[in-house]
This record gives C-alpha cells, structure tokens and sequence, in this order.
C-alpha cells in the first residue's frame, strides 16, 4: 500500500486502542496506553497502520521524521460558544473590580450583552469573525467540536448562529457538532413565560426543520430556567429530534445534574457546585459529567471534585466552554494542565477526558478520540519533550510542532 503520509521514529504514540467500544470510567481513566518507538502510516484521511518503528514501512508521499516527539491524537472538545461577534473584555474588568457574574447579568451584560451584538451583524459578518477562532482551536489541537447557539436569543438570530457553526465544519473540514441553545437567557422585551413560549413554538420547529442542532441545551441555573422549565424545553427539543445536553451545576446546586438524569441526557456540563446526592445520580446513568476548568479559572469559581467523582466510579471529560463572557480561551492544552493543577488529575486521567470520553459524549468515537485504525487521521505531533507528563507540565506554551486534520498538514493559517 502506498500511504500518503508517515510518521516515524515516534517516541511516544499516545492513546493506542485497537477499539474504544464505549468510554472510560473511574480507575479505566488511569490507563494511557503509550507505544514507544513507533510509527504511524495514513491513507486517504485515516489511520491506516502504526507499530514498533522496526515495522515501519518506510515509504509514503509524505515522511515526518519524529525523532523526540509524541504524537497524540487531536482533542475533542465537547462545549462551547464559538460562534459570537465580539469580545466583552469590559466585563472582565468589572469582575477585577468585584463584580459577579449575577450582577454583571443583572445590568444587562453577561449572554444579553453578546446577543444585542450578535443581533446588529449579518450572517456572513457573524461567519468571518467566528471562522478565525475556528482556526485558532485546530492550531491548538482540537480536531472537533461541539459549537452551540444561545446567543442570538431571537428566531432569526439563533437560527443565523447555527447556520454559521455548519459552515465553519465545511469551511475547516473539522467535525462541528452544533447544539440549539436558545434557552441560555431571557430577553428583556419578554417575560419569561413568554420567551420560553417562543422557544418551544417556533425556534425549535424552525431548527428542526433545517436539521440545524444536533442537540438541546438549556442553561439551568437559579436566575435563568428551573429544572421544570429545562424540562419543558428539553422534551420538545427531543421530539424535534434533539438529543439534550445540560448547563448545570455552575453557579448553584441548581437541580441540573437531577434533570440531565431524568432526561438522559449525553453530558451534564460545568459541576463547579456538584455534592454526594448528584454524584449518586451519575453513578450509572450514562450521563457524562463534563468540566469546563476555564470558567472555573476564569471565574474563580470552585473547580469540579475530579478526584471524588473518579473515587466513585464515575467518568469524566473535560472542555473548553470557550466564550466571550467566562472562558475566552479554547485551547484544550491549557483545559487539560488546569485539570492537573487545579482539579488534581493525572496527566493520563486529562487525556482520556479530553479524547475518549469527549468522543463520547459527542457520539464520534467510532472515528475519533484514539490512535485506532479505520479512525481519522486528526494527529498532533509535538516538539522534542521528555516525557508525556511534560506537556499539562508546561502550561500555556506552544508545545505543538505539526498539527494533521484529515490526515493534512495545517498550515498556519489567520482566516
């Protein structure tokens, strides 16, 4: 077989399965296979073959040689807000100055604010600004991504906003999984009863019929939507065909993780405020808990009791949340060092989050989150490191040398 790429003289190939039936829970999550000495051959955008560096084929249109280097597969990174028109750095100020992120909503900052700007710009205007944050997380490592709505807060608006996350799949090649999120705030123009009306009557039909989300989420917590209005808007999504996906447990034990369980959701996301009830909960449910370590960070909010929720058994991925307004960072190099630190993971545990289980959650682990073969060829290649430890070690470097989507070279690219 001729390959269109190899690497070889590979120091450490990380996350080698021969299959990943299902995803990883409690103590599985310490395990990290790492082949060493190896090599990896693609063909045609996937994985074709990879082994001890002695089996190497040798011959390909394309040879890296990685002599020193690990090569991982890309992240998956299974929330986030990355399409939205414009940064709120002044809000960041008002949280240095004392704000909370109650208060700041309050005077009409928070998600308000994002969607009164997200509301002025054009569909293609909303894509151009988008698209580079899109580049910027693949450069980083993610080679797909969960892209939510909730920013638009009008039919037309948070239709727009899930049109564009399909075009940047298109666009980059990267897998977009898109969620309809447009139960994130009330509107001021409305009262709730009646947003939630518009919400359940005409947004979701109208996602619906476009086959726009994949998923619907709600963001329930004490200000926002009860777990009986979450529930109320989960089970039209799920008639529409959306599978639910939950906001909980961030600023408040706020009924969250209940309802994900109760609706059976794929993930109950952020648990800054999760105690022993929920973690009960979890315990076999099927439901992933996911934390998002930079709204913790960014925040200065209680980071998810990794370690007790491993203890009991259960699994746990990790994302980005990448957003204007409490995560302005996607990079998953950065979320997986903030588990370590922060969340005391092992470097093992953060990696199987931020791969195998993400996958997972976002029903692609047939094709992606490991070095399988028949898998996509989505490989970061790293630069010389002693170790794999190394790497949530080195925190905040640029720790990537070549990064592969589809089995391609990435160039550099600003747009």
């Amino acid at each position: 077989m001729a390959f269109d790429l190899l690497i070889e003289n590979i120091k450490g190939l990380v996350q080698v399965r021969e299959s990943t039936p299902t995803f990883l829970s409690g103590s599985e999550m310490a395990h990290l296979p790492i082949l060493s000495d190896a090599f990896i051959a693609v063909k045609d955008g996937l994985i074709a073959d990879y082994g001890p560096q002695q089996n190497s084929p040798k011959q390909a249109k394309q040879i890296i040689d990685a002599t020193g280097r690990f090569v991982l597969p890309s992240f998956v990174d299974s929330h986030t807000h990355l399409v939205f028109a414009a940064s709120r750095e002044d809000e960041f100020v008002l949280k240095i100055k004392g704000a909370t992120y109650e208060e700041i909503a309050a005077g009409g900052g928070g998600i308000l604010n994002s969607a009164k700007k997200l509301q002025a710009i054009s569909e293609d205007e909303l894509f151009d600004r988008s698209l580079p944050r899109a580049w910027e997380i693949i450069r980083s490592g993610t080679g797909a991504v969960e892209i939510k709505s909730g920013y638009g807060l009008t039919l037309n608006d948070e239709v727009k906003m899930l049109r564009v996350a399909k075009r940047i799949g298109k666009e980059t090649g990267m897998v977009v999984k898109t969620t309809f999120l447009g139960a994130h705030a009330v509107p001021r123009e409305y009262s709730k009863s009646d947003y939630l009306k518009l919400v359940i009557e005409e947004m979701i039909p109208a996602v619906a019929a476009e086959k726009l989300a994949d998923y619907i989420d709600v963001f329930c917590e004490n200000g926002f939507f009860t777990p009986e209005e979450t529930i109320r808007v989960i089970e039209a999504g799920q008639k529409a065909g959306m599978k639910p996906r939950i906001h909980a447990n961030q600023l408040n034990r706020s009924g969250g993780v209940q309802v994900g369980v109760k609706m059976k959701a794929m993930s109950v996301d952020h648990l800054e405020n999760i105690g022993d009830e929920e973690i009960e909960l979890l315990k076999d449910s099927g439901v992933m808990p996911t934390a998002l370590p930079g709204a913790a960070f960014f925040l200065g909010l209680p980071f998810p009791p990794a370690r007790l929720m491993l203890q009991s058994g259960l699994p746990l991925a990790i994302a980005s949340d990448f957003n204007p307004g409490s995560a302005p960072c996607g990079s998953m190099p950065l979320m997986i060092s903030f588990a370590c630190i922060k969340m005391k993971m092992t470097p093992e545990e953060a990696m199987n989050a931020a791969t195998i289980n993400t996958a997972s959650c976002l029903e692609i682990l047939e094709t992606h989150g490991s070095i399988t073969k028949g898998k996509v060829a989505n490989l970061l290649v790293t630069q010389p490191i002693p170790s794999f430890a190394y790497l949530p070690y080195r925190f905040g470097s640029n720790w990537i040398e070549h990064v592969f989507l589809n089995g391609n070279l990435i160039q550099n690219k600003s747009n």
